[in-house]
């Protein structure tokens, strides 16, 4: 399987841009590609996607063992595979998490992406520590970002001082930059001209980096793992949960929807924004997060859609809502500019802006009862990443902070509810999709036998 992982020596570094570049040269070179992002992030992914033409996938080692992490690259995996690293290529959480792990979990080469503005000679004293820094990290050479021509020379050298390939530099372009907003790069489906900017990059990337030696480099044996089975699928294969899907819900783990596809559920995306009715037949509801905040005024006055939704809700329905979609079932939410908007009603409160980022990391998560999801006492894996807050934010799970040890109450669950602002990732525990699509299933028996 022929894979490697861009990394970065910090956020910032130019990685993203990079992997873009890459992703559109080999597709314009006609190359069957997949492309992963390593840690929870949901944005990357977006641009990835909509480069190749095919989902991207998330592989994350906090979330999930060895085992899994290796059995998911090897089920998404295509002719030529990249993975995108996150922050820093050591950056991590007690061990756990970091694009280094990962790559020596799944045996993966690394190219490492050194933005090079402002430096010279201290560009040998940064390869030199991230190549030493710890063993094995599977560094097999560096891209040098916003490297001046000049300099080019210097950088080969080291390169060969160090027993490491030259992959080529990357000029500064300005006009190819991404935006970037509070979560990080604005969405994929934001920019209008993403297209010519991905095929700008790529001619750089044909111009600047050897593209051909990267290929040659990055062949690797298959992985071996254990394959993680769902069993036997729902035998009723009619069960459709609706899932919220548009510019203002937009943050997916792909492999949570498989997960419930491969159970035999029906996935069928709909706008809150723009559909003024539910979709037909339906039997649970998932609503994501993104950037809710942005299109309150929209949300807000699509007001059948909502009270559709909210007595759905409160008949029943197996609902998850996570972060921005959390925040959509409160009385109130805040936009970007200060103002309020009425919004589902479910949860009783307001979801407002703060000043800052509000939490951010992984924590572990224990039950404070039986749930739609979780037994009384059960632990689960989560993320958060959110700027605004609520005046009702939940008491149903115990979170702990991976970083810090830091405790605090979050979350509203019912016999029917997952809604609070921890991500999940559905891998870290399939029973939590096999409990959601069992759940799912009742409610369609309910609904089809007209018992309330």
């Amino acid at each position: 399987m022929n894979r490697f992982m861009i990394a970065g020596t910090r956020s910032g570094s130019g990685k993203t841009m990079i992997t873009c570049a890459l992703l559109q040269a080999f597709v314009n070179r006609n190359l069957e590609t997949a492309s992963f992002k390593c840690g929870p992030d949901y944005i990357d992914p977006m641009f990835h996607s909509r480069i190749i033409g095919a989902d991207s996938h998330n592989l994350d080692s906090f979330f999930c063992s060895s085992e899994t992490v290796c059995f998911l690259l090897d089920k998404y995996s295509k002719e030529l595979n990249i993975i995108e690293g996150v922050m820093g290529f050591y950056d991590g959480v007690n061990g756990y998490a970091s694009s280094c792990r990962l790559a020596v979990e799944t045996n993966t080469p690394v190219v490492i992406v050194i933005d090079c503005k402002g430096m010279s000679d201290s560009i040998g004293a940064l390869m030199y520590g991230f190549l030493n820094y710890t063993k094995p990290n599977n560094i097999i050479g560096f891209i040098f970002n916003r490297l001046p021509e000049r300099l080019e020379e210097l950088a080969m050298s080291l390169c060969k001082k160090m027993n490491v390939i030259y992959f080529g530099r990357f000029p500064y372009e300005p006009e190819c930059a991404l935006e970037s907003r509070h979560l990080g790069l604005v969405t994929a489906g934001e920019i209008k001209d993403l297209k010519e900017k991905t095929n700008r990059l790529a001619a750089l990337a044909e111009q600047n980096i050897l593209i051909d030696r990267l290929l040659e480099s990055t062949m690797r044996e298959d992985i071996v793992f254990s394959e993680t089975s769902l069993s036997e699928k729902n035998p009723d294969e009619n069960v459709r949960i609706a899932v919220a899907q548009d510019e203002a819900f937009c943050f997916y783990y792909k492999e949570n929807l498989d997960i419930l596809r491969e159970l035999g559920c029906e996935t069928v995306a709909f706008s809150p924004m723009n559909d003024k009715k539910f979709p037909d037949n339906i039997s649970g509801l998932i609503i994501g997060g993104g950037y809710p905040e942005l299109y309150a005024r929209r949300l807000s006055e699509n007001k059948e859609l909502m009270a559709e939704i909210k007595s759905c809700i409160i008949d029943g329905m197996p609902t998850i809502a996570e972060c921005g979609g959390f925040m959509y079932l409160h009385d109130e939410l805040q936009d970007n500019e200060g103002k309020f908007f009425k919004t589902v009603g479910v949860i009783n409160g307001r979801a407002f802006k703060t000043k800052k980022l509000r939490r951010f990391g992984y924590i572990n998560m224990t039950a404070n009862c039986d749930s739609l999801l979780f037994a009384d006492g059960e632990q689960i894996p989560a993320h958060e990443f959110h700027y605004w807050d609520s005046t009702n934010t939940g008491s149903d799970l115990t979170a702990r902070k991976v970083s810090s040890g830091v405790e605090y109450l979050c979350g509203h669950t019912s016999p029917t509810l997952y809604a609070g602002f921890p991500h999940l990732y559905f891998y870290s525990d399939i029973n939590i999709a096999k409990r959601f699509a069992e759940k799912c299933s009742e409610y369609k028996d309910r609904k089809s036998y007209g018992i309330n």
